[in-house]
């Protein structure tokens, strides 16, 4: 594999302003990203924000809010076939989020006017919490979730009617807390998610009827420092996983690695560092599109660093 680039989002940015949570998908030759951004995260101006990379460059970015005087955060892009979805939380606290969601008719130039994804759900936000959802095999959407109330919980959103309505499915845990769930579907149509803990290591659990059950999380040889993850399954079948390979709870962000796998996400093995200085190199989005994988990731709250690699 090969970095062939890698370059700010932004070429000048607001210093007084923080950005975090970047997602992106390719549509046709579009590249769209979204990012929250404002004074500082938990801030009443944070909205998200949205830019669209063609022909080389990111365009202006747009900003899309539900709610004035209210924080956003954690965009989730994902395509519907008909229409692309932005799926983002509102809310001045994490447990108290509610989960909006704007669709764009237009390949990503354009989106409607945010509505709440599920009226009258006060549980912490549905559908995808930080990463994106897979289509399965058998046209299901798989919603990676997580709640943060007290405890922390992930589960998944089933969307069996193309994001129309949304069935929550818990996955099991026991002392530990689990968020921000990635999911991959195998050759043999098993179900696996990796996620974010507050226990030092990545955990996983996975399913065998689409979605409907999860085993019991457990832990793998993975470390995690309680930051986000993302991984995406490549056509051949190998897992590349994004992380901060960093042992601890609230632990440090830095390095930013690629792994991958060959066994079905059983062990990984570390390709290179995209970042080894000391700072916040976090919340790593990741797809892939034929012979190349497209990342973004947040850089030191200050901007959002965009990444090509041909495989």
């Amino acid at each position: 594999m090969e970095i062939i680039k890698k370059e700010f989002i932004f070429k000048e940015h607001n210093s007084e302003y923080e950005c975090h949570a970047s997602t992106l998908l390719k549509k046709g030759n579009r590249i769209i990203c979204a990012w929250f951004e404002g004074t500082k995260e938990k801030s009443n101006d944070v909205k998200i924000k949205l830019s669209i990379y063609e022909n080389g460059v990111f365009k202006e970015p747009k900003v899309i809010s539900a709610k004035e005087n209210t924080p956003h955060w954690n965009p989730v892009l994902f395509d519907l076939g008909d229409k692309i979805a932005l799926y983002f939380k509102v809310g001045f606290e994490i447990k108290d989020w509610v989960t909006y969601i704007s669709y764009s008719f237009d390949g990503g130039l354009n989106f409607t006017n945010p509505e709440i994804l599920i009226e009258k759900d006060f549980s912490g936000g549905r559908g995808p919490v930080k990463n994106k959802p897979i289509r399965l095999n058998n046209g299901r959407i798989l919603c990676p979730a997580s709640t943060e109330q007290g405890k922390w919980l992930p589960f998944c959103d089933i969307s069996d009617d193309n994001g129309e309505s949304y069935k929550k499915i818990n996955i099991p845990c026991e002392n530990v807390g689990l968020i921000q769930p990635s999911f991959w579907q195998d050759k043999e149509g098993e179900i696996h998610a990796l996620m974010r803990s507050n226990n030092g290591f990545i955990y996983r659990s996975d399913s065998s009827d689409f979605g409907k059950s999860w085993c019991l999380s457990y832990k793998t040889n993975m470390p995690n420092n309680n930051s986000g993850i993302d991984l995406v399954k490549l056509k051949d079948g190998r897992i590349i996983l994004i992380c901060n390979p960093v042992e601890g709870n609230w632990a440090a962000r830095s390095p930013l690695s690629l792994y991958i796998s060959d066994d079905n996400g059983d062990n990984f093995t570390k390709i290179y560092d995209l970042e080894t200085v000391k700072g916040e190199f976090s919340y790593p989005s990741v797809i892939n599109e034929k012979e190349k994988i497209y990342i973004t990731y947040t850089y030191n709250r200050k901007n959002i660093v965009y990444c090509e690699i041909k495989i």
